[in-house]
């Protein structure tokens, strides 16, 4: 078990949405099953339930006052946190109090202040830790090497001031990913205990193994495990969707929940949209109100929701059949265009908040990563 010399331990990133929260599921899961407990928090709040303004301006100052009231109380919990400690069964004890929240309100009068230490409550963190005699304490990091540099929080800051070892997420699309993980190993010494490289193609993860795993470690930087690309994991809610889009919901309002996947427009004559939706999964199609061929087309394939631009109505016989069948149906009143950027830029870039997610990783990270080597080093348990 840990002892009252034991370090915390760090997640980070080089970049934003790495998959941290996926990877601390999974060891968290593993630390557990060896008996070991946790406290669990991010020094820099990213996630606040309102911290992402909602579309119309009623609905923002709502969002802001929100954020300003839970700024002014006594903690501030990131809601990744909170998940996380709902779906690892902690309790409120094990969740600490995040520091700071990036944010531009907060981020824009600590620049003014000219104050750049972390402060007093970093200081009371430091004092949790120490006193976490019989706990391991496991922190999230910012979302880049850079990030919360302004609050004193950021990623070598903070392992440099807890003497916290720290394993890096990292999304490895090719050899050229190598740099950011060399700039985070010069900036942080020993104390990068290790990486694990995610996202990748999965009939590379085999080349990867074999190949760039080796040349990792021959340049100092430990592979604890190498995940494949998931899409599942980089898939959005119907309902965050339709919150991004400003949508309004036809019909299937309990059905929102739904995971999607992948994003199909549908601009084209309906035999070419019948052959391509056959070859797509767990789809958002996005296409014109008076398209209705292609709309029942879409219900007849892998489709979770039906995304509607331009002007009109959908006819009542595409709501009924789609009651039938559970697919909500949303309207939009951005172009067709502005839609499906806004939709490029959810997939792969929302946060673990769904149970069905969240057991996923915890699976994931059980087949694709060997911590064994970071257990010896934090003087835990290597074995189950």
């Amino acid at each position: 078990m840990p002892t009252s010399a034991q370090s915390p331990l760090l997640i980070g990133s080089c970049e934003p949405f790495s998959g941290k929260s996926a990877v601390v599921l999974g060891l968290a899961h593993q630390l557990n099953r060896r008996g070991i407990s946790i406290l669990f928090g991010k020094p820099l709040a990213t996630c606040l339930d309102d911290l992402e303004a909602p579309p119309d301006e009623a609905a923002a100052g709502e969002a802001r006052l929100a954020v300003a009231a839970q700024l002014a109380g006594d903690s501030i919990v990131d809601a990744d946190v909170r998940f996380i400690g709902a779906t690892l069964g902690l309790a409120a004890s094990q969740l600490l109090p995040s520091l700071q929240v990036q944010e531009p309100g907060s981020v824009h009068r600590r620049l003014l202040s000219g104050e750049l230490a972390p402060g007093a409550a970093f200081a009371e963190l430091q004092r949790r830790i120490a006193a976490a005699t019989d706990q391991l304490v496991l922190l999230e990091a910012a979302g880049s090497l850079s990030e919360g540099q302004v609050f004193g929080l950021g990623l070598a800051q903070m392992a440099r001031a807890l003497q916290a070892p720290v394993v890096l997420v990292h999304n490895w699309r090719d050899s050229r990913s190598v740099d950011p993980l060399l700039e985070a190993r010069q900036q942080l010494g020993d104390l990068l205990a290790g990486v694990v490289l995610n996202a990748v193609t999965p009939e590379e993860v085999s080349q990867l193994r074999q190949e760039v795993e080796p040349a990792l470690e021959r340049l100092g930087l430990p592979v604890f495990g190498i995940m494949p690309r998931s899409p599942l994991l980089r898939s959005v809610t119907v309902s965050e969707l339709g919150r991004r889009l400003a949508a309004r919901v036809l019909c299937c309002q309990d059905r929102t929940d739904l995971l999607v996947e992948t994003l199909s427009i549908g601009a084209m004559n309906v035999n070419s949209a019948m052959e391509f939706f056959r070859r797509r999964r767990n789809m958002a199609v996005v296409t014109g109100a008076d398209r209705t061929d292609i709309q029942l087309a879409a219900l007849e394939a892998s489709t979770q929701c039906l995304i509607l631009t331009g002007a009109g109505e959908p006819l009542p016989q595409l709501i009924s059949r789609a009651e039938e069948l559970e697919v909500p149906v949303l309207k939009v009143d951005h172009d067709t265009l502005t839609t499906v950027e806004v939709i490029e830029a959810a997939i792969g870039h929302v946060r673990l908040h769904e149970a069905v997610k969240a057991t996923y990783a915890i699976r994931l990270v059980e087949e694709s990563c060997r911590f064994e080597r970071l257990f010896e080093r934090l003087r835990l348990p290597v074995h189950a």
